[in-house]
């Protein structure tokens, strides 16, 4: 079956989905621990939330980034993560949907969150054709994800270097092998028609 040129792929259950994020082991480690950020945890900045494992890969470079060194998995209620892309306003300008570019700037400044549409990533973290789902959290919408939304907190940086671990020895089947099963998400079409461009 051919990828949506726009979808999003992700580990889910009936009333959660995996999201993934990557922090220094001073935000990381407590967060893993407690199931909840600690307060060193910055809530007036916009935290970005990632579906997919691997496109979380190419951006913290499996977790050896500085600052990004503790990748986690957090598991948020589905009814939070949807509530997120209903409030959300496209992070580029797209004509057809935002009118001027006036009124774009306007409608990104109110939403609490924002969706880039990025390049998927292989095994090797190179480009793919078709995209995935960043989620930008903001204000209400960050409030909302720390206090309301996250159900649990995993540590998966072992996971990563070992993942990375095989894909370096060229092993990519068995690094294939232990990646999360991600699938196409349900969501109603009218919950992304505004985010699809």
């Amino acid at each position: 079956m051919e990828e949506p040129q726009r979808g999003i792929r992700a580990a889910y259950a009936e009333s959660t989905i995996t999201v993934y994020q990557a922090y220094s082991p001073e935000i990381g480690l407590p967060a893993a621990r407690e199931g909840r950020f600690p307060a060193v945890w910055k809530r007036d900045r916009m935290t970005w939330i990632k579906p997919s494992f691997l496109w979380m890969m190419y951006r913290c470079g499996w977790g050896l980034k500085e600052g990004q060194e503790t990748v986690l998995a957090i598991e948020i209620s589905r009814e939070g993560f949807e509530w997120a892309l209903r409030h959300a306003c496209l992070s580029h300008h797209v004509p057809e949907l935002h009118g001027d570019h006036v009124d774009w700037k306007r409608q990104l400044r109110r939403a609490p969150t924002r969706v880039q549409w990025d390049p998927e990533r292989d095994l090797r973290l190179n480009p793919l054709p078709y995209r995935s789902l960043q989620l930008g959290l903001a204000g209400e919408a960050t409030a909302r994800y720390a206090d309301e939304w996250i159900v649990g907190i995993e540590d998966v940086t072992p996971l990563a270097r070992k993942v990375h671990g095989h894909v370096r020895l060229g092993e990519l089947g068995l690094a294939a092998a232990l990646l999360p099963r991600e699938l196409p998400y349900p969501v109603a079409e009218d919950v992304l028609a505004h985010l699809r461009r």
